[in-house]
């Protein structure tokens, strides 16, 4: 069965991207329809992604404060317990009143959702099979379908002992012992989750340092510290599978120094994720992916195809949610004839573990394969009087700033909270802002964001409490 309707504009994906891009296009005067293939509204970030993650993050930095550090407060309980049921039964009610409250904006802003796996048939009709086929009419088409978790063919999925990071977040128990393939933030993450609640944790990278391409001093300082916390690593190591049977995993190391066969009972692959691009129908508009699986677009996130349009982590960058909402902001304003835009400079970055690290802009090296001549300046947590207060005093802010124009090229926090401390930072540089704008800023004290003045200072020989 088929029906026309005529929109303005059909999203497909209701993930951060998508539904974003509809409610800002209907704040526009669209009329605005949006796809989604699951039953719940929200894409891998709300569901299997960014907001479980955090959950479960929040619960066992609780959990691994209660066995580690209280004392030095004075503080002493009984030996704790982990009830994880409970804690994914918080996780899931989470997820669950940020779908509700995605579907209220919806009926608010008047977008029609459908439910139901979408195939572009032309460069204006969307075919939606859900419990009935219904054909969309359109004057364009913003695809938003995100990402999904890539496998290693050494390594592939099995759903119980070779996971990705969605069976990561519904562990039934913690696993007496956990490889995780990949340091990336997804890998550090979920690894530090199941190690703080009591797994024997090994993290593998193929690279020479975690989280590649992150600024090598924060890396090499977070990794010391995830070690101190339980963690163990193997760099410029690879993984393949040898055997599996009901008990675990027997998984070959290798690296220069040689090669090792160790059991686990959990495999996380966490290697990355790829664009998800199945079954869009791209084929039928003439658009043709890029080398590695992405959806070509111009400086107006149009495809090849006119009128079809493409943001988030199908299109190049980071896979960043917030990316995507930017993206899907700035797409449908232009197509409204507003002048939307995203300052990919500007776009922070975090790993959600503790110490957290959050960075925007260039790191030092990036500024330095430019042709950029800098200025570094560095300012240690343990000199921050907050952090000592609350004896988080691990990390440092590192400000990087152009010579000639003192003009901040990047920053990066490693510390509590940094999440929210680089927030500062990419309001700076959305405003191009110097190393001294921020140095001359005051900032409340006590507080963590007065490292960041710090570096700022120091930039320029001026930090004073170092």
């Amino acid at each position: 069965m088929s029906e026309t309707q005529p929109y303005d504009l059909v999203v497909i994906g209701s993930g951060p991207g998508g539904y974003i891009a509809s409610i800002r296009a209907a704040q526009l005067g669209m009329r605005t329809a949006c796809i989604e293939k699951d039953a719940a509204v929200g894409g891998t970030c709300l569901n299997v992604g960014c907001i479980p993650s955090k959950a479960l993050l929040d619960t066992s930095e609780r959990y691994y404060e209660l066995t580690h550090g209280l004392a030095d407060h004075g503080i002493s309980t009984g030996k704790p317990s982990i009830d994880i049921a409970a804690m994914m039964k918080r996780k899931t009610g989470i997820v669950g009143a940020l779908q509700k409250g995605i579907d209220g904006l919806f009926k608010k802003n008047s977008i029609d959702a459908y439910v139901g796996t979408a195939r572009i048939t032309g460069p204006t009709t969307v075919e939606v099979a859900g419990k009935k086929k219904v054909t969309l009419e359109t004057k364009r088409i913003l695809i938003a379908t995100g990402s999904e978790a890539s496998e290693l063919p050494s390594l592939p999925f099995d759903g119980t002992r070779v996971i990705s990071s969605t069976e990561a977040l519904c562990l039934e128990a913690p696993p007496a012992r956990m490889l995780v393939v990949g340091a990336g933030a997804i890998g550090l993450e979920l690894g530090s989750v199941w190690n703080r609640l009591g797994s024997d944790v090994t993290v593998v990278e193929y690279m020479d340092q975690v989280l590649p391409g992150a600024d090598a001093d924060a890396a090499k300082m977070l990794m010391r510290t995830l070690s101190k916390q339980g963690m163990k690593f193997q760099l410029s190591t690879t993984a393949s599978e040898t055997s599996r049977d009901k008990k675990g995993v027997v998984v070959k190391l290798e690296s220069k120094k040689g090669a090792t066969e160790e059991s686990f009972d959990v495999v996380l692959v966490a290697v990355g994720r790829r664009a998800y691009c199945d079954g869009l129908g791209l084929e039928t508009i003439g658009v043709t992916l890029d080398e590695r699986g992405r959806i070509p677009v111009n400086e107006d996130f149009e495809t090849s195809a006119n009128g079809v349009f493409a943001i988030g982590d199908v299109i190049a960058g980071p896979m960043l949610a917030h990316k995507a909402e930017d993206e899907g902001v700035a797409a449908v304003e232009r197509m409204a004839g507003v002048a939307g835009h995203v300052n990919y400079d500007a776009i922070p970055s975090v790993v959600y573990t503790w110490p957290e690290l959050a960075s925007v802009g260039m790191t030092e090296q990036q500024a330095k394969d430019r042709g950029f001549d800098i200025r570094v300046g560095k300012f240690p947590m343990a000199a921050n009087s907050r952090a000592r207060c609350t004896g988080e005093t691990d990390g440092f802010v590192k400000v990087i700033a152009e010579t000639k124009s003192d003009r901040v090229l990047g920053v990066h926090i490693l510390a509590a909270s940094a999440s929210e401390l680089i927030a500062e930072a990419a309001v700076a540089m959305e405003f191009s802002a110097s190393a001294e704008d921020i140095a001359r800023s005051t900032h409340a004290h006590p507080t963590l964001a007065e490292a960041l003045k710090e570096a700022a200072l120091a930039t320029d020989g001026r930090a004073l409490n170092i």
